[in-house]
């Protein structure tokens, strides 16, 4: 009888002590929640569904504090239109809306419809990790992928928006000429047609220069979905099962395109103080249909790393060549941008 005791009572201190490890009492379901099984490693990391959660809510906080702290110039340059649909028609290019003395009725400005379209683009960038690292408890080492993804995804639209910029001596706008073109077609102020130019010419590095000042940019960054960080970690999807790799992308649906051509300037010509006062002028000269000025004012030189130099000795250099003083100092800002060749 005296056994029997001792044995219930070792029975009740080995309940007692397994209490206070796991919070129940052992004739409870053994491991019957989640955070017990985080909880018991042995070496490395039990894999369930709160150990992936938090394994993800540590990789989205990385992809957004790396989005949030990237550099990106495209705002710069190009305006961001939200969109609803699979493509949005701008309709208003080329429209200029001009104030008038109102006398008599109200003159309303019909606006020339143009049929330009920009469709959304699907987009994805995307990496897996091995399930063993996982349960190793190495997956720590994937933490600077996941920044780095949120850098990626801040950089996309730059990206985009200037290779459009690059494209813009072969591909049309919405008036149907090429962005950066020669014969560009322009009501004057008697109804007549005129070619009107925004390219200098030349066959060297391309420059640009553009009124970034207006409402209205140059370039269009049309946004259906913005960029997320999304997972595919559960136990039944096929990578998964197959390859045991646990997935996470970023996606978002997107687009671009160019907005008034007006407000832009490109040139393959030498960079120089001729030049570049030959495309500021050329820019101030633009009028809208009817011959009206449009008021455009110059304010970025746009250039590859391969022109920053002669980029800042035009813009910031308080003398030129001849020792005389430089005319166009301060008269635009510079942006040097990886994403021009």
């Amino acid at each position: 009888m005296k056994s029997t005791y001792k044995w219930v009572a070792g029975l009740m201190l080995l309940a007692v002590a397994v209490a206070a490890v796991f919070g129940h009492m052992p004739f409870e379901p053994a491991f019957q929640r989640e955070s017990d099984l985080a909880l018991i490693g042995f070496g490395g990391l039990i894999i369930n569904r709160a150990s992936l959660n938090a394994m993800f809510t540590g990789f989205n906080t990385r992809f957004n504090e790396a989005f949030a702290a990237a550099p990106s110039d495209w705002a710069q340059v190009a305006m961001e239109i939200p969109s609803s649909q699979s493509q949005e028609q701008y309709a208003w290019l080329g429209s200029t809306t001009r104030f008038r003395e109102w006398m008599g009725d109200r003159v309303i400005q019909n606006l020339k419809s143009h049929d330009f379209t920009i469709k959304n683009k699907s987009y994805e960038n995307t990496v897996g990790i091995d399930r063993d690292h996982i349960e190793d408890d190495t997956y720590g080492v994937y933490t600077p992928m996941f920044s780095q993804l949120g850098q990626d995804a801040r950089n996309h639209p730059d990206e985009l928006i200037f290779a459009l910029m690059a494209a813009g001596f072969s591909t049309n706008c919405y008036d149907g000429q090429y962005f950066f073109d020669t014969d560009h077609p322009v009501v004057q102020a008697d109804g007549s047609v005129a070619s009107v130019s925004n390219f200098g010419g030349g066959a060297g590095t391309a420059w640009y220069l553009l009124d970034a000042t207006k409402m209205v940019k140059p370039f269009i960054f049309q946004k259906r979905r913005d960029y997320r960080l999304v997972k595919m970690d559960q136990d039944n999807d096929e990578a998964v099962f197959n390859q045991k790799l646990f997935r996470y992308g970023v996606d978002a649906r997107c687009n671009v395109g160019y907005g008034l051509w007006q407000l832009a300037y490109a040139s393959k010509a030498a960079l120089d103080a001729t030049s570049y006062g030959a495309a500021r002028a050329a820019l101030m000269s633009m009028k809208g249909d009817s011959g009206k000025p449009l008021g455009v004012r110059p304010s970025l030189l746009v250039v590859p790393p391969s022109l920053e130099a002669t980029g800042l000795t035009i813009l910031q250099a308080e003398k030129n060549a001849a020792g005389a003083d430089n005319i166009y100092r301060n008269t635009a800002k510079l942006l040097v941008t990886p994403w021009l060749s």
